[in-house]
């Protein structure tokens, strides 16, 4: 191997690895890794599998188990719950703020809807789950709060599994959440803040019906 080309720390691409495969559910919930199998797959010793997985486990994703290995933990109902009551206290604020929308924020917008429309139509959940995310934090970063947006963004990663887990589990929902990513686009070029609140109200909301254990 040529000394000139600079990889990552072995960790990382441990870490990038195993995230990756939660987020797009090739290790779903309920897989355990061990760490020889994670070690042959990313081309690294154990020491610094270990070192990922410990990174992992403080993020919530995987429980370690001396000895056995790390099992993938499922998406729970509490933590769907936490995350849509999150959602909802900051969504609605920055929904109402948004108004009356600059029209950088309504092309942003446009153009991440019609991105999204593309990948459902082409059958891609995840790159859609990606997109979806990034429609709801422009409206989030519009507001101009760093610490929000920062809070915001703290959710990314469990926003994704559970994007991606659901769109897999309702595969009418990718139309549901087209149009109402329209309705909301509509309201704010409308400059109605409590249509856009209502809105987002309903959207965010729908996933608080899957803690009640829905999503496996």
């Amino acid at each position: 191997m040529s000394l000139a080309v600079k990889h990552p720390p072995a960790a990382d691409r441990v870490y990038a690895h195993v995230k990756q495969g939660v987020l797009d559910r090739r290790y779903q919930g309920g897989t355990l890794l061990t760490e020889g199998e994670l070690a042959e797959a990313v081309g690294v010793s154990r020491t610094p599998v270990r070192e990922a997985l410990l990174r992992l486990e403080v993020e919530g994703l995987i429980k370690l188990y001396p000895k056995k290995g790390a099992l993938v933990l499922p998406v729970s109902a509490q933590e769907i719950a936490d995350v849509v009551e999150t959602r909802l206290l900051v969504e609605e604020h920055a929904a109402r703020k948004a108004v009356p929308a600059p029209a950088g924020l309504i092309d942003r917008l446009e153009g991440l809807l019609a991105k999204q429309k593309e990948q459902a139509a082409a059958g891609d959940l995840a790159a859609a789950a990606v997109t979806d995310r990034c429609f709801h934090a422009e409206i989030v970063r519009s507001g101009g709060n760093e610490i929000l947006s920062r809070l915001y963004d703290q959710l990314r990663d469990r926003q994704l599994r559970m994007g991606v887990a659901v769109l897999h589990s309702h595969p009418d929902r990718i139309a549901k959440t087209l149009v109402e990513h329209e309705e909301i686009l509509q309201a704010l070029r409308s400059g109605d803040p409590e249509a856009a609140v209502e809105v987002v109200h309903r959207h965010v909301g729908w996933f608080s019906h899957l803690a009640r254990g829905e999503v496996r």
